[in-house]
């Protein structure tokens, strides 16, 4: 029951914030805030239910974004054919780097993925005939049959479905027992092994369904901006993604929500202190971990608790 008024609820402010934002530029920020959740939601299935620490996410969002815009402009292939191919390519790499990456634990395994990212990184920047090396390139609009997303409010209207589909994937597989056996390795992988959680298995699937939340958010994000360059796969974007999880709060689904809509809003909110936006990243992470170590989402629902207590 908790879960439907849950979703209800979240259905019902994603429908409802286009009506309340004021301008066209809120509208934008909500689209963004929107796909950048999508990878962020995945990531914290990996980082947040099975608790494998990745900070090389961003290749997946690269992979997603120059995937789709590559199979667009130098195929002619339709979005509805490239950004499920750009998927199927990421969930390929993500399946062949997953065995000998998820060996790995604690450094080990943060150095390894930081090393996914800047091979990704340096791919894009050399490979100028295919992605436009370190100028970018440009994106096609999407289209579907005879439809052209054009507008803010078309775009909208998809991210929103988007994401209320990423949430509800999250939220389901928290609560199956696929989600209790990758809670179970986060907290003790000789504990998990112990009641029969195959626990090598598991850490494989969970990379391959982070990877594939992160094309999709990459492929569509790409024909939004209708521009990408190198810097998706870029060592910071991959911190950010992986702050987003920590800060809204690791194995909570609408944390990840939080704090992609946080993260995404702040170089807005900070826009007049021009060169200082990296000391206040830093300082909202610093007095979150401070006071509120396991993240926004759980740190709050935990005093409300014991309130009502």
């Amino acid at each position: 029951m908790k879960l439907r008024t849950s979703l209800a609820i979240t259905a019902v402010l994603l429908i409802a914030l286009p009506f309340v934002l004021p301008n066209n530029y809120a509208l934008d920020i909500a689209i963004r805030i929107a796909l950048a959740a999508v990878a962020v939601i995945g990531l914290n299935l990996l980082m947040g239910f099975a608790g494998q620490i990745s900070i090389g996410h961003a290749a997946f969002v690269a992979i997603g974004a120059y995937g789709s815009a590559v199979a667009a402009t130098q195929f002619g292939w339709p979005p509805l054919l490239s950004i499920p191919a750009a998927a199927v390519a990421a969930a390929f790499v993500a399946w062949l780097i997953a065995k000998p990456i998820l060996r790995l634990k604690g450094h080990s395994l943060t150095m390894a993925t930081l090393g996914l990212g800047v091979i990704v990184n340096i791919v894009l920047i050399n490979e100028v005939s295919w992605t436009g090396g370190p100028d970018g390139m440009a994106v096609p609009p999407l289209a579907v049959g005879g439809f052209t997303f054009q507008k803010l409010t078309h775009w909208y209207a998809l991210a929103a479905v988007v994401l209320f589909a990423a949430i509800v994937l999250s939220l389901n597989l928290f609560s199956s027992p696929a989600g209790r056996a990758l809670r179970g390795l986060h907290g003790s992988e000789y504990a998990a092994r112990v009641v029969g959680v195959d626990v090598s298995a598991f850490k494989v699937r969970v990379f391959i369904a982070s990877a594939v939340f992160a094309t999709v958010s990459g492929s569509l994000t790409a024909h939004y901006l209708a521009f990408i360059s190198p810097s998706l796969a870029s060592f910071a974007h991959s911190v950010e993604l992986a702050t987003m999880v920590v800060l809204g709060g690791m194995s909570s689904t609408f944390g990840a929500v939080l704090g992609a809509a946080l993260l995404t809003m702040l170089p807005q909110l900070v826009g007049g202190f021009h060169g200082f936006e990296a000391i206040i990243f830093g300082l909202v992470l610093m007095l979150t971990m401070m006071f509120m170590p396991k993240g926004l989402v759980p740190s709050i629902a935990l005093r409300l608790k014991k309130r009502a207590d």
